[in-house]
């Protein structure tokens, strides 16, 4: 008989059970004693054994009466709170033994009931991974982005309105960064830019499925104005407005890369948002011809500078040109960009980049004192230098220009004798007109 049968007996039940017991114990007692010297028998194992299986029943029947429990419980609580499956249903993101798991979207939630405990550690090393709990107890999500191809192990539990509780593990791999894309982009999440600065993304993998992952990124502005992708290439996406983005308008990425496929096997990763501010409108005109450098700022002229363009042999290219990167101190050497052994200057002060094939708007100290080029000649391998000092001390003209300027300022090259920058050549796509932009979309 069951320890669960003998749940049910009642109290007059038990304790015809104890004299019984107690008769038994009584009377092997006395036949032993009165048989000492003689050999055990196969009668007497038997009555051992029906002692045996008594006492059993009965200490196992007090047993589970001291407990109070119920035989038919179904208790997924742990012998915590009342008897029963929890209505608690939890849910984690990642199926226990899957791999390719979001690195983003990964999460517990519960349905009727509260989480109560969620551990989340990388599986292995056992390394705790961060995690908040919401206000309502219903979802849980980690802190911060998890890492892709990593092992990941999930412990929840829950409890529902009659504080039942229920649990579920999950053991999972993110997805590799072989089978994976990313894009980095420019500009950062809060900074402030000038008019020109694009929208613009870099792929780590050829991107196939244009639409598909163009159709994922959004790209809106406070100001209205349409903005519209362009594709450079299977691994650039840029976007911009027709016109310079408005002074003192807000640009908002939307990102929602997560899962779209890329490329045949290989899916994004990413999900997030991002928002920049246009500053005020600086656009500063580079006439080769005369060598100066005139600054607008909000339509007025605020300052025109001497400068030094480059020189017959190594022309400044014409065109609409974007401050993608400013240094203090930058080292410049002419084998960086495919000449020989011109120059090797390790401190060239307030420097600028218009172009990624190494053009730069930047001062110089090195030039003849008793006979400066800046507003004369073009003497440069394709620069645009202003009159500066070692180190960039003192209240140089380049040191006002660089102070001057933001990153996304437009610095406009005219009457050079070289030809328009390439539009993919830095971001300098307002060099190419309207429509061709239109027409590289995917969408």
């Amino acid at each position: 008989m069951s320890p669960l049968a003998a749940a049910s007996w009642n109290p007059l039940t038990l304790r015809a059970l104890f004299v019984l017991a107690s008769e038994r114990i009584a009377h092997a007692t006395t036949h032993h004693a009165n048989d000492m010297e003689k050999p055990v028998t196969t009668p007497d194992m038997r009555e051992r054994r029906v002692l045996g299986a008594c006492a059993a029943l009965m200490v196992g029947a007090l047993t589970l009466t001291g407990c109070g429990g119920s035989a038919n419980a179904d208790n997924h609580n742990g012998g915590k709170g009342p008897a029963g499956t929890s209505d608690a249903k939890i849910t984690i993101s990642a199926q226990d033994g899957s791999t390719g798991a979001s690195i983003n979207a990964t999460g517990v939630k519960v349905s009727d009931g509260k989480l109560t405990d969620v551990k989340m550690t990388v599986a292995g090393t056992g390394a705790a991974v961060s995690g908040e709990i919401s206000a309502d107890g219903t979802s849980w999500k980690p802190t911060d982005r998890l890492q892709r191809g990593t092992k990941y192990q999930i412990d929840a539990t829950a409890t529902d309105s009659d504080d039942r509780v229920a649990a579920a593990n999950s053991i999972f791999t993110t997805l590799t960064p072989a089978d994976s894309f990313i894009g980095t982009y420019t500009p950062d999440d809060g900074t402030t830019v000038g008019v020109g600065m694009p929208v613009s993304f870099t792929f780590d993998k050829a991107i196939t499925n244009r639409k598909a992952v163009q159709s994922h990124i959004t790209v809106t502005s406070s100001s209205g104005q349409r903005v519209v992708g362009h594709w450079f290439g299977p691994q650039r996406l840029d976007f911009r407005p027709e016109q310079y983005w408005k002074a003192g308008s807000r640009v908002t990425m939307k990102i929602d890369l997560d899962r779209v496929e890329g490329a045949s096997g290989v899916y994004g990763v990413q999900k997030r948002s991002a928002t920049f501010t246009i500053g005020r409108s600086q656009v500063s005109t580079v006439d080769a011809r005369t060598q100066t450098l005139t600054v607008v700022r909000d339509g007025r002229t605020v300052k025109t500078i001497p400068v030094s363009t480059g020189s017959p042999q190594h022309t400044t290219y014409n065109g609409q040109m974007v401050i993608s990167e400013k240094f203090t101190r930058t080292r410049m050497n002419s084998q960086t960009v495919g000449l020989g052994g011109e120059y090797d200057i390790a401190d060239v002060p307030h420097a600028m980049r218009l172009t990624s094939t190494g053009t730069f708007i930047h001062g110089n100290y090195w030039y003849s004192q008793g006979n400066p080029p800046f507003g004369r000649e073009g003497t440069s391998h394709g620069c645009v230098g202003m009159a500066d000092a070692q180190g960039g001390q003192g209240a140089t003209i380049a040191k006002w220009f660089y102070d001057s300027s933001l990153t996304g300022d437009v610095v406009i090259v005219r009457n050079s004798p070289d030809r328009t920058v390439d539009p993919d050549n830095g971001l300098n796509g307002w060099n190419m007109p309207w429509s061709a932009w239109t027409a590289g979309s995917a969408v």
